[in-house]
This record gives structure tokens, C-alpha cells and sequence, in this order.
């Protein structure tokens, strides 16, 4: 296993330098620049301000020092937030963004699967259909619609949260946290219930059913197991992006982690920080499907580490 783990962190290394590659060109390609919306500069200025980022050199010495600067963790300072590097801004709203993120997985992950399971034992009951009703909200709803509604619904109206802000409390925490797990809850749960269904079918279970063993081992032991596979190989990407953060939900709750540095540098065109982010979230998600593959790989013997 630790072998397997060798070799795929080895293969995602093409994988993220492509992510790099692709990242720098495309951003200095696009027409404008970090610097085309500011007030109207003057020649000098402008030219001092080029060199001074080397914005003025060859576009392929640009993406070599790029390299170099990443080979020694160097994201470069940022464009825009003066005196301030990549890096800093990026410990800075790292920590928070991790925080949401965590929880809302955390509530997506047992709500989407304890709806699942009971879904599956309980097909066409109340809680089953109660769980399709959330997963098509969740699914077909976007999270810029979801978020402002209950904005005005709990903030607004009955006053029982904050509308925006984060002042660390667990009021300013639960309505982002649920507009975040919104979506999660619909396809974990949907995905359990899908799988669960499968498994209860199986010759395994039923030859388990068979030999008396009783209904709740039969459930969490057998079909269980190899119910969760197909929902392993979900959590793995989506925790790593909703741990990273959302651009959407931190933009209208106001939350001060990553993804909104990734709106104000894209919107800004700052370069280094657009590419600090993008670095970070690919880093992530890579490291995340490899975690999933190991984990399926112990629950499931059919997977080979060959």
C-alpha cells in the first residue's frame, strides 16, 4: 500500500505541473493586465512598476522564475495587497476557509448518509421521499439563490442569525455551514441510498441473511461496506474543495478565507495570487484522490495495489 501511495504521488506530479503551466500562460494571455485598471499612470510609472514585478521580461523567463520561486515555496508577493506575499494571505484565509469547510462536510457526510441508509431500509416512506425533496432542492438550487434566501428568511425576518460577517461565533458559523453542506447532503445521501439498495440485493447479503446472522449486522457489516465505496470515491474530491472553501458561499456571507482572495485576485488580475490558490486547491484535490484510492483500496479486496 505505501508503495501504491509512492507511485501515485509520483504520477500527480505531471498532473499538477500542467495545472501550473496551463494556470500562468492562460492569466498572461488574457488581454489587460494588474495594473490596466488602476487610474491613469504615466509611461515611467507603469514601466517601473513592470519591472519592478519583471512583468517586463520574456513571457517563458517569467514562468521559469516562476519555478524557481515555487522550488523554494515561493509564491511571489501578491499585486495588489501591498506589502503583503502570496503566502502570508494565503495563512491567513487558509485557516478559516479549512474551519467551514470541515464542518459543512462533516454535517453533509452523516446527514447524506444516515438519510441514504434509512432511505434504502425505508424506500417510498416519509423520510425517504423527505430526502428526495432536499436532494432535488440541494441539487437543482445553486448556492447564490439558497444563501441570500435564508439570508432574508433567518436574518432578516425571525433575526436568529447574522445576515454576514465572521466574527468566530457559532451563529456567524451555521448558516454559511448549511448553505455550504446543502449540496453535499443531496448527492451523499443520494449516492447512499442508490448503493444501499444495490448491496441489499447482492448473494453476499442474502447468503449472510440466510445463515441467520441478524438484520443489523447483516446492514452495518456486510451491505454497508460495500455500499460506501461509491460514496468514498465522492467524499474525496468534494471534501478537498469544500475544506478549500467556496468562492460563492464566502463571497455573500462575508467570510474572510481563501476563496475570496481568489475573487479579488482574479477580478484584479493578480497573478501571483490567482496562481497561489489555484496551486493550492489542485495540490488538495490531488492529495484527496489519492487518500480515496487508499481507502478504497482497504475496504474493498477486489482492489489490487499492483
Amino acid at each position: 500500500m505505501f508503495s501504491f501511495a509512492i507511485r501515485r504521488i509520483i504520477g500527480a506530479i505531471p498532473t499538477l505541473f500542467a495545472l501550473i503551466t496551463l494556470s500562468f500562460f492562460i492569466m498572461r494571455v488574457a488581454p489587460g493586465g494588474p495594473f490596466s485598471g488602476n487610474r491613469k499612470l504615466t509611461e515611467a510609472v507603469l514601466a517601473n512598476l513592470n519591472r519592478a514585478y519583471h512583468l517586463d521580461e520574456p513571457i517563458w523567463m517569467q514562468f521559469g522564475r516562476y519555478l524557481w520561486g515555487l522550488a523554494r515555496f515561493d509564491f511571489g508577493p501578491s499585486m495588489k495587497y501591498r506589502d503583503y506575499s502570496v503566502t502570508e494571505l494565503i495563512v491567513q484565509g487558509f485557516p478559516v476557509s479549512v474551519e467551514v469547510g470541515f464542518w459543512a462536510m462533516l454535517v453533509a457526510t452523516i446527514l447524506g448518509i444516515t438519510l441514504g441508509i434509512v432511505g434504502a431500509l425505508r424506500r417510498n416512506g416519509v423520510i425517504d421521499l423527505s430526502a428526495g425533496i432536499i436532494a432535488m432542492v440541494g441539487i437543482a438550487v445553486p448556492t447564490f439563490v439558497i444563501g441570500p434566501l435564508l439570508q432574508i428568511l433567518f436574518g432578516l425576518e425571525l433575526k436568529w442569525f447574522p445576515i454576514a460577517g465572521w466574527d468566530g461565533s457559532i451563529n456567524a458559523k451555521i448558516l454559511p455551514i448549511f448553505v455550504l453542506a446543502l449540496p453535499n447532503i443531496a448527492y451523499i445521501s443520494r449516492l447512499t441510498r442508490g448503493s444501499m439498495i444495490e448491496a441489499l440485493r447482492t448473494n453476499y447479503v442474502r447468503t449472510a441473511r440466510a445463515k441467520g446472522i441478524g438484520a443489523m449486522r447483516v446492514i452495518w457489516k456486510h451491505a454497508l461496506t460495500g455500499a460506501m465505496l461509491p460514496v468514498i470515491a465522492y467524499l474525496g474530491p468534494a471534501t478537498a474543495i469544500t475544506v478549500t472553501g467556496s468562492v460563492v458561499v464566502e463571497q455573500i456571507f462575508g467570510i474572510p478565507g481563501i476563496g475570496r482572495y481568489f475573487v479579488e485576485g482574479a477580478s484584479n488580475r493578480d497573478y501571483p495570487l490567482v496562481m497561489g490558490v489555484t496551486i493550492l486547491y489542485g495540490g488538495i484535490v490531488i492529495l484527496a484522490n489519492i487518500v480515496t484510492d487508499v481507502v478504497r483500496g482497504l475496504l474493498d479486496p477486489k482492489v489490487s495495489y499492483e
